[in-house]
């Protein structure tokens, strides 16, 4: 049996209904070779896959008669655990990465913010650029316009505005993507 400690093996299997779990009185049955068996009762294809030293398996419980599979349930538990895990493994997550710059930033602590972008951009994730207006710098938004120009160009070669300049409150938000 599987028991394995992850959280994939633990959601497989939970309604599927094996040997006696099965309540209905016949089923449509298909041997561990893929044959269909045709419509035999419940017992009479529990004693097959006791014969075989299988398991009898609920494939598809909503059709009528349920179909039921002679299987190793075991087996057929960890296929489909190593299944998920191989599509888990190769799923990416893309990750955004959020920069907040004041209005009245300094050249050089711009340059390093806009170092920082690029180097985010050049691994994969996408970036988040908040250009923040406090109090009275609301009067001048085109400053921090200006601004948000200069950062997509220092990184139009390395990515691509996703979500073009947006006002969110007293903040001017984009998104960029890697290229």
């Amino acid at each position: 049996m599987f028991s394995g400690g992850d959280s994939i093996s633990k959601d497989i299997g939970k309604d599927v209904n094996i040997n006696e779990r099965i309540r209905v009185r016949e089923v449509r049955l298909v041997d561990e070779n893929g044959r269909q068996l045709g419509i035999v009762p419940t017992i009479e294809a529990l004693r097959l896959a006791r014969e075989q030293e299988l398991d009898l398996v609920e494939v598809s419980p909503k059709t009528t008669p349920p179909v039921c599979k002679i299987m190793d349930y075991g087996k057929y538990k960890y296929q489909l655990a190593k299944k998920a895990a191989e599509a888990k493994k190769k799923s990416t997550v893309i990750q955004i990465k959020e920069m907040k710059l004041g209005l009245k930033i300094d050249e050089h602590d711009l340059g390093f913010k806009v170092k920082q972008i690029r180097g985010f951009l050049d691994d994969g994730c996408k970036v988040k650029i908040i250009v923040m207006f406090k109090g009275r710098e609301m009067l001048h938004i085109d400053v921090g316009e200006k601004l948000a120009q200069r950062i997509v160009d220092s990184v139009k070669d390395v990515g691509t505005l996703d979500q073009k300049l947006r006002f969110d409150g007293r903040n001017i938000v984009m998104i960029f993507s890697p290229l």
